[in-house]
């Protein structure tokens, strides 16, 4: 069940997703909160140079491996714009990160993508509970995700790929 506190945390990587936007990315934004309800690491996405592993939700498992021991981990959230794609669903898992809370999902990111007749990528589309196993995982989140498509919107406008 998503609370007030993690809609207060989600609200935070929408902004973040909102930073990558302006900075001329794909609009991605995730946070790490520890148990305490501490932000211990946030991030924005930084593909646009062409490394398309720059996801936020990759460096949040690295930066939380080099940073924090396995119990700290696994009593975590993340949370963030959008469901995360396989690649970093693997890092979440192999970092040992506990719960993902999520604003928008994958299935909803492929739909509008379709709709501004974006191409897909390489990377086939899957749910996270289809790479991990183990994690409490919530989203998406409507009144958040009415505004992550509005994001996409506003970058695919302007970026054709």
């Amino acid at each position: 069940m998503i609370t007030n506190k993690d809609l207060k945390y989600l609200k935070r990587a929408v902004e973040l997703a909102k930073i990558a936007l302006d900075n001329g990315d794909q609009p991605f934004g995730s946070v790490l909160v520890g148990q305490d309800g501490q932000i211990l690491f946030e991030d924005h996405n930084h593909v646009k140079d062409g490394d398309h592993t720059r996801h936020p939700e990759f460096e949040i498992a690295k930066w939380a491996m080099q940073n924090l021991d396995l119990e700290d981990r696994k009593s975590a959230t993340v949370y963030t714009s959008g469901e995360h794609c396989p690649m970093c669903a693997a890092a979440h898992g192999w970092a040992m990160l506990g719960r993902i809370v999520y604003a928008s999902s994958s299935k909803q990111l492929t739909t509008w993508l379709s709709e501004l007749g974006v191409k897909t990528g390489r990377v086939k589309t899957l749910k996270i509970e289809d790479v991990i196993t183990d994690t409490i995982i919530e989203g998406p989140v409507d009144e958040l995700s009415k505004i992550i498509k509005q994001l996409h919107v506003d970058y695919y406008k302007d970026n054709v790929e």
